[in-house]
C-alpha cells in the first residue's frame, strides 16, 4: 500500500512541473516592497539556475535591501542545466539527478546601478555563487531543507500544487510569512478554509485578468486539451491559479463600496433552505443595511476586508443535511451545499438565463483545461431537481461596518 502510494505521489510531482512567469512574478511582488528590508528570502520549490522566482531576486537583491536569498532544487528538476553550465561551491558540474541550494548573502553590480543578467551570471560563475549539492533530494520536507526553512523571513514560490495542504501546514507549523502561487479551488479544502476564517492567510492579488500562463516540461504538452497548452510559446495557460500570503497588503484594507438595500428589496435575497442565511449570488449586490448572515461566492474571497466583514464560515460545513429537510428527489443529492427553494427564485426567467449563461462558461472552460488535474473550473454554477436548487460552494460572512451608499449605482459589475 505505502508502495503505491509513494508511486502516485512521484506522478503528482511530474504533473506539478510548473514554471511561472517573470512578469507574473513581478506584477505581484511590486505590491509587497515594504516587506522585504533585511530580510531573508527562501524560494524552496526553486532550481536555483532556472526559475524566475531565483532570477527575480537576485535582480533585485540590492532593490529590495535583502539579507539573504536562498534557493533549492529538487533532484527530479527537469531543467537543470538546459540553458547555462554551472558550477557548485566544489567546481563540480551542476547536473540532473541532484538537489541544489543556493544561499546569496550579497549581489555585485558592474555598473553601480542595478543588477543585469550579465551580473547574475557572473555571480553564478564566481567563488561567491553559494551553490551547495544537497545530501538529499531536495524535497521541502527534508531535514536540510527545513533547516533553510527555518532561517529564513519570507518564503516565496511555486510549490506543488498536490502537496499544496502540506505545504502550507508547514509553513505554519513553523510560523513563516509566505507569498506563494496556488489553485483558487484550495480555498475550499478542510485544511485550508479554517486559516483564511481566522484570518491567518488571504488572497493575494492574482494573476492578470485572471490568466495565469506557465511552462512545463515538453514531455508533458500532449496532456493538455488544444487551447490550453500553447506549442508556440510552450506555455500552459490556466484561470483558476492565484496567489497565497499573510503579508498585509493594501488590498484586504479598501472598503467594499455597496449600495443595494435589503429592506423594501426582499424578494431578491431568498432564504437558503437549510441555513439561516440569504442568498447573495453577486458581491454587487451585497445589501449595505442587512447586519445577519449572507451566503456570497468563494469569488468575495477576491474583495474580503476583515475590517467590514467577519467571515462565519463555508456552505460545505454550516449546510443542514437535505436528507432532513426534503423528501427524496425534491433536491440534487451530492457533498453538503446550500439550496433554495425553486418558487423562491427571485425571478425564474432570469435565473434560466443565468443557468444558460453558465453552462455556456462551463463548456468554455472545459475546452481550455479539460484533462488537466490542477485545474479544476471554479465558475458559479447551480443544479436543480423538481423542489430545490443546488448552490455552488458559499462563504458565510457577516457585517461589521455599517455604512451604505446610494441605491443607483453599482462600483462592481
Amino acid at each position: 500500500m505505502a508502495k503505491n502510494e509513494n508511486l502516485h505521489k512521484a506522478k503528482d510531482a511530474k504533473k506539478d512541473e510548473f514554471y511561472t512567469q517573470y512578469e507574473d512574478i513581478q506584477n505581484e511582488l511590486n505590491h509587497y516592497e515594504q516587506h522585504f528590508q533585511g530580510k531573508t528570502v527562501l524560494c524552496n520549490c526553486d532550481d536555483p539556475f532556472e526559475s524566475n522566482f531565483c532570477k527575480f531576486f537576485l535582480r533585485n537583491f540590492n532593490y529590495l535591501g535583502l539579507k539573504r536569498l536562498i534557493c533549492t532544487s529538487y533532484s527530479t528538476s527537469p531543467v537543470i542545466g538546459q540553458q547555462l553550465t554551472f558550477f557548485d561551491w566544489m567546481d563540480e558540474p551542476v547536473v540532473r539527478g541532484h538537489g541544489y541550494a543556493m544561499d546569496i548573502r550579497e549581489v555585485p553590480m558592474a555598473n553601480g546601478r542595478g543588477v543585469s543578467d550579465a551580473d547574475i551570471d557572473a555571480l553564478l560563475k564566481s567563488k561567491k555563487r553559494g551553490v551547495k549539492k544537497l545530501e538529499g533530494d531536495g524535497d521541502f520536507r527534508s531535514e536540510e531543507c527545513i533547516e533553510y526553512l527555518k532561517q529564513a523571513d519570507i518564503v516565496v514560490t511555486n510549490p506543488p500544487f498536490s502537496l499544496f495542504r502540506e505545504y502550507v501546514a508547514q509553513l505554519m507549523e513553523y510560523g513563516k510569512k509566505f507569498l506563494i502561487i496556488g489553485s483558487k479551488n484550495a480555498v475550499t479544502y478542510k485544511e485550508i478554509f479554517p486559516l483564511i476564517k481566522e484570518d491567518k492567510l488571504w488572497l493575494g492579488y492574482g494573476f492578470r485578468k485572471d490568466d495565469a500562463y506557465f511552462r512545463i516540461p515538453l514531455e508533458r504538452a500532449m496532456g493538455y486539451a488544444p487551447g490550453v497548452y500553447n506549442p508556440a510559446t510552450g506555455l500552459v495557460h490556466f484561470r483558476n491559479c492565484t496567489w497565497y500570503t499573510n503579508l498585509d497588503i493594501q488590498k484586504r484594507h479598501e472598503e467594499l463600496t455597496l449600495f443595494k438595500r435589503y429592506y423594501g428589496n426582499e424578494e431578491e435575497y431568498p432564504h437558503y433552505a437549510n441555513y439561516d442565511a440569504i442568498e447573495v449570488s453577486k458581491v454587487s449586490d451585497i445589501p449595505c443595511d442587512y447586519y445577519e448572515e449572507i451566503g456570497v461566492p468563494i469569488t468575495y474571497l477576491d474583495k474580503h476586508n476583515p475590517d467590514q466583514f467577519e467571515i462565519i464560515g463555508a456552505s460545505r460545513w454550516l449546510g443542514k443535511p437535505m436528507s432532513e429537510i426534503a423528501p427524496k428527489g425534491s433536491y440534487v443529492s451530492g457533498g453538503v451545499r446550500f439550496y433554495l427553494p425553486v418558487e423562491s427564485s427571485q425571478n425564474v426567467h432570469v435565473e434560466r438565463e443565468r443557468e444558460r449563461e453558465r453552462e455556456r462558461e462551463r463548456e468554455r472552460e472545459r475546452e481550455r483545461e479539460r484533462d488537466s488535474s490542477s485545474a479544476v473550473s471554479t465558475t458559479e454554477w447551480s443544479s436543480s431537481a423538481a423542489g430545490y436548487r443546488r448552490l455552488y460552494d458559499r462563504i458565510v460572512i457577516k457585517r461589521k461596518v455599517q455604512r451604505c451608499h446610494g441605491r443607483s449605482h453599482h462600483l462592481f459589475g
